[in-house]
Parts: structure tokens; sequence; C-alpha cells
């Protein structure tokens, strides 16, 4: 399975961090293409990783077993109907690491009945700690999938969704919700200065407690909120500081962010998709 041919179109900050991974997974760069029109992009990746690099799409599609699309989602549009019949004679397995476009949407710009995975990740695969969701077409085979999985494992956890409806549920959990633990990191940081700490102290500590809390859930096979209760004594500071976060809403504040967050996913799909 690693050694199939991929090729990325695109060399932003999700494409290195994805050869990265594939890399440091035991893919050999030898087999991996890159192609961009940013030629200190290209430069840059090659002295990185060794891979081979290309300004022309196409010529890196000609060879590829999987494509994988890794540019903006304002731009998608155009590159996948310049690679549509590239596409359609060669057959690679695509897959679309593009935020918000639909799989009808890139079927449509690409020509059609094509082996298509549309994958949600978020920024910590920079640093291969990520979460992504993935949605299979139709025309993707088993084989296929257990490949998209691999590739996308290389940077943290991949699991599948049956609905691709649920994508935006998605963006609005995973996707954004790196932005949502930064700010409540932010909140603990700024609040420990406020009380006392100095500013190196207040920070650090409330990055290294985050990264326990998570440590713990994750190796936990116990529900959060399990978790949460153990480490609440009756009558103690823990319990009288979260009395207060629940008597501000706080559960029914994230409902309402991560709903305005889907809905807004929803309407830049339709809007990406109209173009």
């Amino acid at each position: 399975m690693k050694t199939a041919r991929l090729a990325f179109i695109g060399a932003g900050n999700m494409a290195r961090s994805l050869i990265g991974g594939l890399i440091a997974d035991g893919w050999d760069p030898a087999g991996i293409s890159v192609a961009d029109p940013d030629n200190e992009q290209l430069a840059a990746i090659k002295h990185s990783f060794q891979v081979h690099t290309d300004s022309d799409n196409q010529r890196v599609t000609e060879t590829a077993d999987v494509l994988v699309l890794a540019v903006k989602p304002q731009v998608i549009q155009e590159v996948a109907i310049g690679l549509g019949d590239t596409v359609q004679q060669h057959t690679p397995l695509v897959i679309s690491i593009a935020a918000g476009i639909r799989s009808t949407d890139l079927q449509r710009w690409l020509g059609g009945r094509c082996a298509l995975v549309r994958c949600m990740p978020n920024t910590p695969a920079l640093v291969q700690s990520g979460a992504t969701a993935l949605y299979p077409s139709a025309q993707v085979s088993d084989d296929q999938k257990d490949l998209a999985e691999t590739i996308l494992r290389a940077v943290g956890l991949a699991l599948w969704v049956e609905d691709e409806d649920l994508m935006d549920a998605v963006t609005a959990l995973s996707g954004s919700g790196p932005a949502y633990f930064f700010l409540l990191i932010e909140a603990l940081q700024e609040s420990g200065a406020a009380l006392g700490l100095d500013e190196k102290t207040a920070r650090l500590l409330a990055l290294q407690t985050a990264f326990g809390a998570a440590k713990m859930a994750l190796e936990s096979s116990e529900d959060a909120a399990v978790l949460r209760r153990r480490v609440t004594s009756p009558g103690g500071t823990t319990e009288k500081a979260l009395a207060v976060l629940e008597a501000g809403g706080i559960k029914t504040l994230f409902h309402d962010a991560l709903t305005a967050a889907r809905d807004r996913s929803r309407e830049l799909a339709q809007q990406l998709g109209e173009k």
C-alpha cells in the first residue's frame, strides 16, 4: 500500500504536514510528487522532503495512483476543471482536503464518476495530531478506502462518516475546534495572570493542563463526564469553579457556537459550488 504513487496539487501547509507524516510513516519520497505554481514553495518542499516537484498539474497527475487536492477552496474549481480530462483518462483515487467543497461539485468539475474521498482535516495535522473525517463516493473501492485512511492516519486520527451532510458538523466540531481550545487556553492564561501569576508561569500551566487533560481523556475508556466527576471533590475548589461555568450556560454557548459554525459551513459550500 505504501508503494502507491502520490501526487499533491498544492504545496501549502496541509500538503507539507501530510507529506511529512507519510514519510515518517515509511512512504518513499521518490513515490511522491508535488505540483504548485509557486516555485519558492516547490523549492522549500523539495528541500525538506526530497520529493519530486513540478509546476505542471497535468504531469504529476498522469503518473499518480492517488491525487490529493490540497489547494484553497477558492481555487479548487479551476484546478479540478483543468485536471478533469487527465483524471478521467488515468482514473486515480482523488482525495480532496479542500474545506467545504462538496463531492457533487467536485465530481462535476472533474468530469463525473471519480473514485473520490472528501476529507475534513484540522490544523493539528501540522504536528501529526490531527483529526480527520472522510466521506467516500460510491466509486471508491474497499482497497481505496483503506489507502485513503492510511494516508490521513499519517497525521493523526482518521474516521469515516456515512452521510456527507455530517461533514458540516465535523467542520464545526473538529475543523474549527482548535480555535475553541486556543480561546480556552487564552482565557485560563489571562485569568491566572490576573490572579497574580507571572505571564510565563500562567501560560505554561494552562498549556500543560490542557495537554494533560486531553491525554488523560484519550487514554481512558471513560466518558469525559465521568473523568470530570472524578476530579471534582464535593465542596472543593473544582466544584465551585464548575458551578460558575455551568451557571453561565457554557454548554448552551458551545452548542450555539457549533450550530453557527455548521450553518456557515453549509452556506459556504453552497456559494463555492455555485461558482
